[in-house]
């Protein structure tokens, strides 16, 4: 008989001043009563990079393989995972069609590799409109990209 997985809420969010520009992701993770909020940023990134990077940097703090439901305001991540886009430009060569690249393969690469890992579900949430954990998950990411120090985004590559 098999362990029943556990399910854990993932919030996630991710901001850019300008884009690109300076940006940071936040995420929470809630499993039973634990919570645990995380955040980073990079000096110059994109808000859909940043989105993107909120749900892996969540997914990675998992240390088993969980049932996870991500929350997430980008309709970028969330169509692109449930409709099947990322799915389709890895089969086509990261091509979006037959002329245009897709971008952020770098980041799709590591979200697949997680999905693969976990049970995970993802779910639009509207911005902005008074849902408390993304609300937060906001803050975290604003926050983030307003730190010193932040590292360069390099196709995911940090130095």
């Amino acid at each position: 008989m098999s362990k029943q997985l556990k399910h854990v809420q993932l919030y996630t969010d991710g901001a850019c001043s300008g884009n690109p520009g300076p940006g940071g992701y936040g995420a929470i993770l809630v499993y039973k009563n634990h919570r645990k909020e995380i955040s980073g940023g990079y000096q110059n990134t994109t808000n859909n990079r940043m989105e993107i990077m909120a749900v892996i940097r969540g997914l990675e703090m998992l240390k088993e393989r969980c049932k996870v439901t991500v929350y997430s305001d980008s309709k970028y991540v969330v169509d692109a995972m449930t409709l099947g886009w990322v799915e389709r430009w890895k089969k086509n060569g990261w091509k979006r069609n037959k002329k245009e690249r897709a971008l952020n393969v770098d980041l799709w690469e590591r979200l697949l590799e997680l999905c693969e890992k976990h049970e995970v579900e993802f779910v639009w949430v509207k911005g902005h409109s008074g849902h408390l954990e993304n609300e937060r998950c906001d803050e975290l990411a604003t926050e983030a990209l307003k730190k010193e120090g932040l590292p360069i985004d390099v196709g995911g590559k940090t130095l």
